[in-house]
């Protein structure tokens, strides 16, 4: 059911036997267990994943590039760190083979974690051979004596090792599998979209992100290098302050910062044009799977059923966005982050002066590495029993903003309703109470958000002044000098800030597990939706016959109660049939179950193979857009050519629209109810149906005008199956038999063929005039 109007025949509608039913002898409940089977696989990655498929595609062991290669690679050089260590007895070189040894594990077992979080485990599995090998080389005295000067330190190899083996364990906490469960199709290798791009020619678009991500990490720590190799230049150049070296003091300035401060405006550039190029392209793709799988088979009709997700717009819309902005941000920023704390982390051990405890001489070493180390642990426990309610507090406030503007756009959808009603103060109420839930969470936000900046801004005030009450001491005792005393406070705040990571994002935080929360509830929704369908009892089979046959049938409302009960109905190809009966007796039901998007109730319905099926309800949908696109729905702009959409157009009624195609207006206002009814009979006229469905239709039009509109129909559409629910004693005569649903026991209704009644009776009264005269 697309927006009201239920259409299949291509390019307006699909054939009804593929859309509406599998092949012949399954259905969609139980029978249709195994095309559901081989469908899953094609579908797949187009549902966005909720709680039971959040891990869809993560499992792929095929996916690009293979981690078998760099398991190996990783493996040979912790092979040869070991040996040299175990041969030499050095440590640390026997730390770096065991690190190595794990992450060989972490990359051969690569293939069952997510495939986003894969990226990141391909990189630094490469960074650790790379820097590996060129750290065992330079041990081993084979290091190039024009690169003394940029030798890899021990540290470096090791870190990039324990970060791959960090991604890989990080794989298995639950929120992080929800995460990249919600990001992974990007990345996996059922993401088969490509394009010819400009510079790059025809690229996957798999592999575009993959190295997009790829590019993003190596100028991160590129820039992180950019900010070690400043930090000694920070050092000596305070040195050359210190000692009045003036000619130390330009050379610095001249041939070291300029440098790499010109290195840095440009990584940031470069950075800057990539990450927006991710964020758009990969918003693009998600946008696209979630209103796919939302829009896919009637997901978003039988939401509602299922108790879905509330404002999927918002979801769509706004939460798309958020997450990949954030995603982006804390991945990304994270690895900035702990390389940060690593790389700073060594200068503060490093420094040659002994620290003491102010006010003793107790000697602790590393002592500001530690300071600033337990520091920022208890900063981010408080920071984390402060903060916890804003994660329910922002859930909370997306939807109660989503509901505010989605009562503002229904009002101005049905603004002539309520007009006509005098509803305006009942509405004003309804704003009201939405905007109170507004305003009430959003007091208690305020309230919360008051008492962690309260801690978070106390906190960065003191951090401040401690890496120098720290070190002031071994400055005024003469063990450092200005430069060391400069770096050394600069490092500490680097590792601090490393390490405050946690807190000073932690609204960001909430707000991201809030995205997190709605995005999987919604993917759940989607679901849930599609498992109504896949376990609906409903079954339509199709059959050679032209004809539609129900053998037997029952419908239900959604509580499961029984309201229709359908027994050896057919309705014959060409023989134009009218449905009546009460209100609520389930004529629009049986329609919504012939056209496949009712899922309660069991039974067969049969259908005649190939053959297309159009419904036109009672209020048809008008999408915002040109008369032309209003027209043609749920076709597209250009399937007809404007003549033929005219000739409709005169056909139904509707000759003041002629000329205006190009408009553009919100025509579901500027159309009454009677002329929307018209319109969607010039989309029948377009798009020929095999069966046309009118549900009520025409109830808004006079009947004169109703009876020529019918006139249309069959003048128009001669080879077109008519079938009508309504309640005029005048739309009879313009149907060859009528069908009434009559209530029978327990209050179930049943078809009941009155037609050969009222032809009886008809002829009947003919002879008996007959015989009078």
């Amino acid at each position: 059911m697309r927006g009201g109007v239920i259409s299949l025949r291509a390019p307006f509608a699909k054939p009804l036997t593929p859309a509406l039913s599998p092949p012949a002898g399954r259905g969609r409940g139980a029978g249709a267990a195994s095309e559901r089977a081989s469908s899953q696989k094609r579908e797949e990655m187009a549902l966005p994943p909720g709680r039971n498929s959040r891990m869809r595609g993560s499992n792929n062991a095929s996916a690009s590039p293979p981690m078998l290669p760099y398991a190996i690679a990783a493996a040979i050089v912790a092979a040869a760190a070991l040996l040299s260590g175990l041969i030499g007895g050095e440590r640390n070189t026997i730390i770096l083979g065991l690190v190595g040894v794990g992450l060989a594990w972490s990359a051969f077992r690569g293939t069952v974690i997510s495939p986003f979080l894969r990226v990141f485990l391909v990189i630094f599995s490469a960074e650790f051979v790379l820097t590996g090998l060129a750290f065992l080389i330079g041990k081993a005295g084979f290091w190039p004596d024009a690169l003394q000067a940029v030798t890899i330190p021990f540290e470096l190899p090791l870190t990039v090792g324990l970060f791959g083996i960090l991604i890989y364990a990080i794989s298995f906490i639950p929120v992080v599998r929800t995460i990249a469960g919600l990001a992974d199709p990007y990345f996996a290798d059922t993401n088969t979209k490509a394009e010819t791009l400009p510079l790059l020619g025809f690229v996957r678009e798999r592999r575009l992100a993959w190295g997009l991500v790829i590019a993003l990490v190596v100028l991160n720590q590129l820039q992180v290098g950019i900010s070690v190799r400043l930090s000694f230049f920070n050092r000596d150049w305070f040195n050359a302050l210190q000692n009045k070296d003036q000619e130390a003091f330009w050379n610095l300035l001249l041939t070291v910062f300029l440098f790499w401060a010109m290195i840095a405006v440009v990584s940031n550039l470069i950075e800057y044009f990539i990450e927006n190029v991710l964020k758009i392209r990969w918003r693009e793709d998600l946008v696209e799977r979630y209103s796919g799988s939302w829009l896919g088979k009637g997901a978003h009709y039988r939401m509602g059923f299922s108790g879905g997700a509330d404002n999927p717009d918002q979801r769509i819309a706004e939460d798309t966005r958020g997450f990949i902005n954030s995603t982006y941000a804390f991945s990304i920023s994270l690895i900035s982050t702990l390389s940060n704390l690593v790389s700073f982390s060594i200068i503060l051990w490093s420094i040659p002066a002994q620290f003491t405890i102010p006010g003793t001489d107790i000697v602790v070493p590393g002592l500001p590495f530690l300071v600033a180390f337990f520091y920022s642990v208890i900063g981010t426990w408080l920071t984390h029993l402060i903060g916890k309610p804003l994660i329910k507090l922002d859930f909370n406030q997306e939807k109660y903003e989503a509901d505010f503007r989605y009562t503002l756009a229904r009002l101005r959808e049905f603004g002539e309703q309520v007009a006509l009603l005098d509803g305006e103060k009942a509405e004003r109420q309804h704003i009201g109470q939405r905007f109170q839930s507004v305003v009430s969470n959003y007091y208690g936000l305020i309230r919360q958000n008051l008492k962690l900046n309260t801690f978070v801004s106390s906190y960065f005030q003191a951090s401040v002044v401690f890496p120098f009450v720290i070190m002031a001491p071994a400055y005024f005792a003469g063990k450092l000098t200005l430069g060391q005393l400069t770096q050394t406070a600069g490092a500490f705040g680097r590792v601090e800030g490393a390490m405050q990571w946690f807190i000073a994002r932690y609204q960001s935080l909430a707000n991201y597990k809030a995205i997190v929360d709605r995005l999987t509830t919604f993917g759940d929704a989607i679901a849930a939706a599609e498992k109504l369908r896949d376990q609906s009892n409903i079954m339509l089979p199709s059959q050679p016959a032209k004809d539609l046959t129900i053998p037997a049938l029952s419908l239900a409302v959604p509580n499961g109660d029984t309201i229709v009960s359908v027994q050896d109905l057919t309705l014959k190809s060409g023989q134009s049939t009218l449905v009546t009966g009460p209100s609520g007796s389930g004529k629009s039901t049986l329609f919504r179950a012939i056209s496949g998007i009712w899922p309660f109730g069991s039974g067969q319905i049969l259908v005649p193979d190939g053959k297309s099926v159009m419904l036109l309800p009672q209020r048809p949908y008008i999408p915002i857009g040109t008369l032309r696109e209003a027209v043609q729905y749920p076709g597209l702009a250009g399937d007809h050519p404007d003549s033929e959409i005219e000739a409709a157009l005169q056909a139904a009624r509707l000759p003041k629209l002629v000329g205006r195609l190009d408009e553009e207006r919100l025509w579901s206002q500027v159309l009454s109810l009677g002329e929307q009814q018209r319109l969607a009979v010039a989309r029948a006229i377009l798009s020929k149906p095999d069966w046309l469905f009118l549900d009520e239709a025409t109830a808004a039009l006079d009947e004169q005008t109703e009876a020529a509109i019918y006139g249309v129909i069959r003048e128009k559409l001669p080879d077109t199956t008519i079938v009508s629910i309504g309640h005029r004693s005048t739309l009879i005569a313009m149907h060859d038999r009528r069908l009434e649903l009559r209530p029978g026991a327990e209050g179930i209704f049943a078809v009941v063929d009155v037609s050969r009644a009222e032809g009886g009776k008809a002829r009947g009264k003919k002879e008996a005039k007959v015989k009078a005269k």
